[in-house]
């Protein structure tokens, strides 16, 4: 079996999410033999954002939505006074002049339509390539959660500000929904448990260690066994978050992420048979 679990990898600006993704596949495939393993990310960022991409290497391919749920952390400089239209520095920019008389994100959970430019699928195709041909786009409203939204500092007309919010949340939409704004820089610097200060390319965080986020159900050997192919252990759910998933495991060893269902633990994705 090829390696397997999640980098913590510093995207710098100006390049994409799968940019990061293709040059992690290229280096793995330089260093072993025989067949690279799958490669993917859990959460992309804007070209011009930096910041912590989770790459996910070989079964951790397989874990992608519960990386991808988990919360984001980032900080964003916006610059006031000026308007681009795909909300970024990378847009066509306009400078108005005119400041928004109070620069507060909204927090709690909101309706956000996903901006124009963005990786945003609309009838098959993505939302930004529609945008460039000068077609309309207007992507379906979808509801986000803003856990936290601090305004850290003001010079002139820059203000950094740091937010705390769910996946699918787009930052450079809530700060030209500011009015007279655009996000002028954006790095994100924490998704769960997961922290930009750690990132480190080059080291391969083994899967069990990157999902121990979440709870765990220790499972005898025969329960395992049976886990493996599918099988739910005897044992309730009963005490543990019905919405939760968990691990099972067994000896140290993750065998199986399951969901409570029915009482019982269902084993959804296996590691081991």
């Amino acid at each position: 079996m090829g390696p397997s679990g999640v980098l913590l990898y510093p995207k710098p600006a100006g390049i994409t999410s799968h940019d990061v993704v293709a040059t992690v596949r290229r280096r793995l495939a330089a260093a072993g033999a025989g067949r690279p393993p799958k490669v993917g990310h859990a959460g992309t960022l804007d070209p011009f954002a930096t910041g912590l991409l989770l790459v996910l290497v070989g079964q951790a391919t397989r874990v992608q939505r519960f990386l991808m749920s988990l919360r984001k952390t980032y900080r964003a400089v916006a610059l006031v006074g000026w308007r681009s239209d795909t909300g970024d520095r990378d847009g066509a920019l306009e400078h108005t002049g005119r400041v928004p008389e109070r620069l507060e994100l909204p927090v709690g959970r909101i309706s956000q339509r996903p901006p124009a430019y963005s990786a945003v699928r609309i009838g098959g195709e993505r939302s930004y390539k529609r945008a460039r041909r000068g077609e309309p786009v207007e992507g379906e409203p979808r509801e986000v959660a803003v856990h936290r939204a601090e305004l850290l500092w003001r010079e002139g007309d820059r203000a950094g500000f740091e937010v705390e919010c769910s996946s699918g949340t787009y930052i450079r939409q809530l700060i030209a929904e500011l009015g007279d704004a655009y996000c002028d820089e954006l790095e994100r610097t924490q998704i769960g448990p997961f922290r930009l200060a750690d990132a480190d390319e080059e080291r391969l965080v083994p899967l069990a260690e990157a999902l121990s986020f979440m709870p765990e159900h220790r499972l005898d050997p025969l329960e395992a066994q049976r886990a493996a192919h599918g099988v739910p252990p005897a044992t309730a759910s009963s005490g543990l978050d019905a919405t939760a998933a968990v691990r099972l495991v067994s000896d140290g060893e993750l065998v199986a992420i399951a969901e409570p269902r029915n009482d019982r633990l269902q084993p959804i994705v296996v590691f081991s048979a």
